[in-house]
């Protein structure tokens, strides 16, 4: 989907397509430590879900 909407970029504003065919990796740069956040974000979300569900498992298994 994303290579047919480039190519009817590339027709209707040929420019426009090769700017951001040149700036998509810029923009890929920017946003990556944003991503690596939102990964460690909700692995501490996860640890801190399991340490208050751990007494509940420990029981269960009693």
């Amino acid at each position: 989907m994303k290579l047919f909407l480039f190519l009817l970029l590339l027709v209707l504003c040929w420019p426009a397509a090769l700017l951001a065919l040149l700036l998509y990796p810029l923009v890929w740069l920017v946003l990556l430590p944003f991503r690596l956040v939102g990964v460690v974000v909700g692995g501490v979300f996860e640890l801190i879900a399991a340490l208050f569900s751990l007494p509940a498992r420990v029981l269960r298994a009693l």
